[in-house]
């Protein structure tokens, strides 16, 4: 048998390619490793390429076969990973590839590197003991080749007996299907699951893309043969692992369902010749006369899921392990759960539901954006129905639906670290919340943030997370809107030796301003406290960028702002006016949660989420905050815990590392970029661009 070497060896230098597919697919030098990926080359370039790739056995792959032969180059295989994305491969590039030089996982007729690394034997304990914690995590989570299935869908589960076959039908045309199983295989595996097992129905599961012109296998040996009938046919998308759980045994022809069906200790009978067949975990009515060593499923799943296939995170797009790729569809989990059922979303515009739509993404749920509580209720809103608005834009009507119905109204709004631009901008943000008891800027009521803050066991992980993430956001100096301009502060905010207190200028209809500042409620009001409260001090005032940019109220005269502060600064990134400050004085701002971050002391006038906890100054303090808290407790609550993400560009639920780390790469090239969204006077055609341009993903999504 060949003897598998390390794929280093032979993917250094320049890769050819002769398929347009695989030259778009994100991140292929990242997976393959190569210096360069040389589209369709002629011939006489051939001394600049060290390997031709090509995608499995497909037709396309000829031409690149007949270049490596003649050049005498290697010829290496690509396919889908077994752990790949959420939807389909059309939808979303993989997070796993397999590279195979020798042949394909698929196809038994030769010897593939998969084959070849279980063949050797596996003894590394570490290796094994890492395989046998991803095995644990995908049945616990799970997870599977793709993952935006339903994982218990009522009307599939309804229909299911308690106990049953199950048989994994495949797409006919399938190259799998085609070099390891035949279509009449799969007319064997329905008669074998009645002959052999007579007191067990049989489940069949077709597979999730057949339709008429593209019909499963098992369609297309039964048709107009009846092989089929007295089975419970399931073709609804549903998790196959619910469908495993439930079976007694699992036959599949060369499925990865038969493999997963292993990782759950089920019975396999293989009528194909999977990768998974041959090493003494399966009933095998084919044979691969090369294999028949015994094997653990241990170190099948160490060599299938760890060794053979390589990562590349969806997010980062860096080289990752198997762990991270699982960390990551659990996010997905997570996020599709809290996302179930039918959500009527309401004061929402048009350019606000296609930025919003990722954030409530679901297998299990359905979004629909109505403008009127009349509408909804013809649409078919009841008491298994959830409600959401864009924070307070609701109406009596909305208010009055709900409690008709017994339905909980939920609120979204932008979260902390929200983007690249501004809100009113139209820019598209990252960051969302979804409160379902209240607002984090309405005090009257506490909040899913406040109540996390109150009584949250905070972990070690949470914290250590925290602690990080704020340095993170210190050293890089990343805000909520992060926007392009770069100032210069005037000196003597600077060089002064008096006290340096910041004051933030907010938006005065915002309405954290109006619901949660029962004293001071405007920006000129709040100039003069601090100027009453601090004779000696140098105020330092900066607008609110929204006022700046015209989109929102909340300017101050410059003639009466002088009276109270000794300058204003408005081209200047919030970050570089904390690096210098003693102080921060502020009605509500999120700037005052900036400087707590910096360690700053903070005065509040106002009742802000992070006010109360021992950690600011309060002029209005909240009676029912009586927890104290460290600030890497608030920070875990505020950014790890009451926030989702969302990266705009592959439409992933990401973490709050991840979205800063991309949020910091996008600032810095937008101010190091020339383009004309920095000219003069160019910012009504940016928003009318991020307009449009939500107005066409929206007309995409509906």
């Amino acid at each position: 048998m060949v003897q598998e070497q390390p794929l280093e060896e032979l993917l250094s230098g320049t890769a050819a390619v002769f398929s347009s597919g695989i030259s778009r697919l994100r991140g292929l030098e990242t997976f393959l490793g190569a210096e360069r990926v040389v589209h369709r080359p002629s011939f006489a370039r051939v001394s600049e390429i060290d390997y031709v790739v090509g995608w499995g056995h497909r037709p396309t792959t000829r031409r690149a076969r007949r270049f490596a032969e003649r050049a005498n180059l290697p010829f290496v295989r690509l396919e889908d990973g077994f752990l790949r994305s959420c939807h389909t491969g059309r939808r979303q590039p993989p997070a796993s590839l397999v590279i195979d030089p020798y042949g394909i996982y698929y196809d038994a007729r030769t010897p593939s590197r998969l084959e070849l690394l279980v063949a050797q034997g596996i003894t590394d304990s570490q290796l094994l003991q890492r395989a046998s914690r991803v095995a644990e995590r995908i049945v616990a989570s799970k997870l599977s080749k793709y993952n935006y299935s339903p994982r218990e869908p009522a009307a599939v589960l309804s229909r299911l007996p308690e106990r049953y076959v199950l048989v994994v039908d495949q797409l006919s045309r399938d190259t799998s299907v085609r070099v390891g199983a035949g279509a009449n295989v799969f007319a064997e595996m329905i008669e074998a699951a009645r002959r052999e097992n007579p007191d067990l129905p049989v489940v069949v599961k077709t597979h999730p893309a057949a339709r008429r012109s593209h019909p499963g296998a098992l369609e297309s040996a039964a048709r107009g043969r009846g092989f089929a009938a007295g089975c419970v046919l399931v073709s609804e998308p549903i998790n196959p692992h619910t469908l495993i759980e439930r079976a007694d045994k699992v036959h599949v022809g060369t499925s990865q369902l038969g493999f997963e069906a292993l990782l759950h200790g089920k019975p396999v009978v293989c009528f194909g010749t999977p990768f998974y067949a041959g090493w003494g975990l399966t009933d095998d009515r084919a044979t691969v006369p090369r294999r028949g060593v015994p094997r653990s499923l241990t170190e099948l799943v160490a060599a299938a899921l760890l060794l053979y296939p390589r990562y590349v995170h969806p997010i980062t797009g860096r080289r990752c392990d198997v762990e991270d790729v699982l960390s990551h569809f659990e996010l997905q989990n997570r996020q599709f759960d809290a996302n179930r059922g039918r959500v009527y979303c309401f004061g929402f515009w048009w350019w606000k539901r296609a930025n919003t739509r990722p954030f409530l993404q679901s297998p299990e749920g359905d979004v629909r954006y109505c403008w009127s509580a009349a509408r909804a209720e013809r649409d078919g809103f009841d008491g298994n129905a959830r409600a959401l608005s864009w924070g307070y834009k609701d109406s009596p009507a909305v208010r009055q639906l709900c409690r008709a119905h017994g339905v909980s109204l939920e609120r979204m709004e932008d979260g902390f670290i929200r983007s690249v631009g501004l809100g009113s901008d139209l820019t598209a943000p990252w960051s969302l919340v979804v409160d379902r008891n209240g607002m984090y800027f309405d005090p009257s009521t506490p909040s899913d943030l406040e109540s996390l803050l109150s009584n949250h066991r905070f972990t070690d992980e949470e914290l250590n997370r925290a602690q990080r993430l704020r340095e993170w956001l210190v050293g890089s100096g990343l805000s909520k809107y992060n926007p392009q301009a770069v100032g210069e502060l005037p000196k003597p905010w600077s060089s002064s030796n008096r006290r340096r207190i910041l004051v933030p200028g907010q938006v005065e209809n915002d309405a954290s301003v109006r619901l949660g500042c029962p004293g001071v409620k405007t920006n000129l009001e709040l100039l003069r406290g601090v100027r009453e409260r601090n004779p000696d001090a140098f105020v330092l005032f900066k607008p609110h960028p929204d006022v700046l940019a015209g989109n929102r109220p909340g300017a101050v005269d410059p003639a009466l702002a002088e009276r109270y502060c000794d300058a204003v600064v408005t081209e200047v990134p919030i970050s570089q006016c904390l690096d210098d400050a003693d102080e921060v004085h502020t009605m509500t701002s999120l700037v005052g949660f900036e400087a707590l971050l910096r360690g700053l002391r903070v005065v509040t006038y106002g009742q802000p989420f992070y006010a109360g906890w021992g950690l600011t100054a309060d002029e209005r303090p909240v009676a029912r905050r009586t927890r104290r808290l460290s600030i890497d407790q608030l920070v875990a609550a505020a950014l790890l815990l009451y926030p989702r993400y969302v990266d705009p560009q592959t439409g992933y639920f990401c973490t709050a590392e991840q979205a800063i780390e991309r949020l910091v790469t996008e600032r810095d090239v937008s101010r190091n970029t020339s383009d004309w969204t920095r000219l003069p006077g160019a910012r009504p055609l940016r928003r009318a661009a991020n307009f449009v341009q939500g107005m066409i993903r929206e007309a995409q999504c509906v």
